[in-house]
């Protein structure tokens, strides 16, 4: 039995977290307990991540997460707290650095991508992000008349994220910096090169990030695992993210050398249509089939949400965002009734 940190969050988090309950209830072998995060949290202890979610977390064998945020909780004060905060303390306690996005289009979903079918069919690939060091973590100040963010990165974080990308690389890692300019770019391709050494049945490439920007749209499917910094990946992995043709589609995980991984969808918390029916819960499903394989070595049984969720959409699947109107409710029924 696993033991599963089940995170609902704001806008349609419940509503798409109930669906990943359906289907961990579907599967059997799972224990489940809700715990609040983000604004849901904020609204009634006052912060996003209580000690005790905190602890219940580092408890589970892993944490599954729907969604965060809405303007409800925007703010201009500093001072007050912010549901992001929730998942950028769960990602630092629990040591998550490494941040996993899988980009594979459905073939029934093929021409809902704003590129030509021949030009995405074959995609498959895995963004590998560095999570918790570079610009986003570095110094920064401001005066009246400038402003300044530093990236920096010690040797030891760049091999343990490399270390990640070639243990799930099939054929290829493909190494994304700007070493022509910056320092830390320069240690990050030093120390990749090395790592790589470790790993001669896999190639290795460098690619300059304005130019990895440009070969994801002109050749997605030549890519394997893209391997890159903290704030490249977040600009790219959204920009592979669009290859599928909607953003609700795609999960993710955050997994660090031990202890419980976090898995979640890429997208928002959607708060126009929370509580209509309307959510896609496909990328959810998707986030628990990573749950399931990256997180609990349950490999058989992701494969099958997969293809599952690839005969629900074969079949004529559609939920708003794809264009079509399948509620919640049903995109859950077809989904299990293919599993």
């Amino acid at each position: 039995m696993h033991r599963i940190a089940a995170l609902p969050g704001d806008g349609i988090g419940p509503e798409i977290m109930t669906a990943a309950r359906e289907l961990l209830h579907h599967l059997g072998g799972f224990e489940v307990e809700e715990h609040l995060v983000g604004g849901a949290s904020i609204d009634v202890h006052g912060t996003a991540l209580t000690p005790e979610v905190l602890a219940a977390c580092r408890d589970s064998d892993a944490v599954l997460l729907a969604a965060v945020g809405g303007p409800r909780w925007d703010t201009t004060d500093p001072d007050a707290p912010r549901p992001e905060q929730g998942l950028l303390a769960l990602r630092k306690e629990l040591g998550l650095f490494a941040n996993l996005r899988p980009v594979r289009p459905s073939a029934a979903l093929l021409d809902a991508s704003p590129l030509r079918r021949e030009r995405i069919e074959g995609t498959d690939m895995l963004v590998v992000r560095e999570l918790t060091g570079g610009i986003y973590f570095g110094d920064r100040g401001r005066t009246a008349e400038a402003a300044f963010d530093t990236c920096s990165y010690e040797r030891g974080e760049v091999e343990r994220i490399a270390e990640i990308a070639f243990r799930f690389a099939r054929r290829r890692v493909t190494s994304v910096d700007k070493a022509n300019v910056l320092e830390t770019s320069r240690l990050w391709r030093e120390t990749v090169t090395r790592v790589g050494e470790r790993h001669p049945d896999t190639e290795l490439e460098h690619v300059l990030v304005d130019n990895a920007a440009m070969q994801l749209v002109s050749r997605p499917a030549a890519f394997d695992v893209i391997l890159t910094e903290n704030l490249f990946g977040d600009i790219l992995s959204d920009e592979a993210a669009m290859l599928t043709g909607s953003i609700g589609m795609l999960p993710s995980a955050s997994v660090g050398s031990d202890g419980p991984g976090l898995f979640e969808p890429v997208h928002g918390s959607a708060p126009d249509i929370a509580g209509t029916g309307q959510a896609n819960p496909l990328a959810m499903f998707g986030s628990v089939a990573m749950m399931l394989s990256y997180g609990l070595g349950r490999d058989r049984q992701a494969a099958a949400i997969e293809s599952a969720v690839d005969r629900a959409l074969e079949e004529g699947l559609r939920t708003p965002d794809l264009g079509g109107a399948a509620t919640t409710e049903e995109a859950t029924r077809a989904v299990l009734a293919n599993l």
